[in-house]
């Protein structure tokens, strides 16, 4: 069973923080300047996790997202291998969508992402459309994808 919860605390950060230079530093040899940047304060961030065999809950996934003047941006999905496939990254944007639906009232002019192209289908079962050219962020190919006014029900 996967939980994802607004992260409250500076362990929990520091968690999200590290399965972040796991996947985007260490494994897809993003530069650490690039991944942590001015917007972590800013940001609300998630933590995934996931029970073991023991009955542990182990850090498995985190996302962030943020306001921006083009909207709200979903951002930094990140899950470690060894859960990549059980559903980590479905509730973590459920989990987050929910939560920006929940504190956002009014409505909101856009909803986008910058997704990597192989997790297009994700954000895409979603609701999520590519727009646009493919374009290159840290030499990882992404298309930008904005979710359409009435695709997401959080109900």
């Amino acid at each position: 069973m996967i939980h994802v919860q607004a992260i409250s605390s500076p362990v929990d950060l520091d968690e999200a923080f590290a399965i972040r230079r796991e996947v985007f530093v260490e494994e897809q040899n993003v530069p650490s300047e690039e991944e942590y940047d001015e917007f972590e304060e800013s940001s609300r961030h998630f933590l995934a996790t996931a029970l073991n065999k023991k009955g542990q809950l182990i850090p498995c996934g985190t996302a962030r997202w943020r306001r921006t003047s083009k909207g709200i941006k979903l951002e930094r999905f990140a899950v470690r291998k060894p859960f990549r496939g059980k559903g980590v990254g479905k509730a973590l944007v459920k989990a987050i969508l929910d939560d920006v639906f929940s504190l956002q009232p009014e409505p909101i002019e856009s909803i986008y992402l910058h997704a990597q192209v192989t997790a297009m289908p994700l954000y895409e079962s979603f609701g999520f459309k590519a727009v646009g050219p493919m374009f290159d962020e840290c030499n990882i190919q992404h298309y930008k994808m904005v979710l359409p006014g009435s695709a997401y029900s959080h109900a």
